[in-house]
């Protein structure tokens, strides 16, 4: 029964400092993977942006008049 026990502690040991570890090595990466995510997110919604852009602005625009009216006359001075 003691061989039973000290297999048990032994890999309690093993998974809370695997537990430890594992909390540290993320801990010390979060920054490189908080720019890495927020590299890719940017890149996205640019690449998502540019792909709307152009039909909303399709959208928006009047139709340009292909001729103009005549030039306004100047007002008549009285003197």
């Amino acid at each position: 029964m003691q061989k039973v026990f000290n297999v048990l502690s032994v890999a309690g040991f093993v998974l809370s400092a695997g537990m430890v570890v594992g909390s540290v090595m993320l801990y010390t990466r979060i920054p490189s993977l908080t720019k890495l995510y927020m590299s890719e997110l940017k890149l996205e919604l640019t690449q998502l942006v540019l792909e709307m852009v152009p039909g909303q602005i399709d959208d928006v625009m009047p139709e340009l008049p292909s001729a103009t009216g005549p030039a306004i006359e100047t007002p008549k001075l009285p003197f």
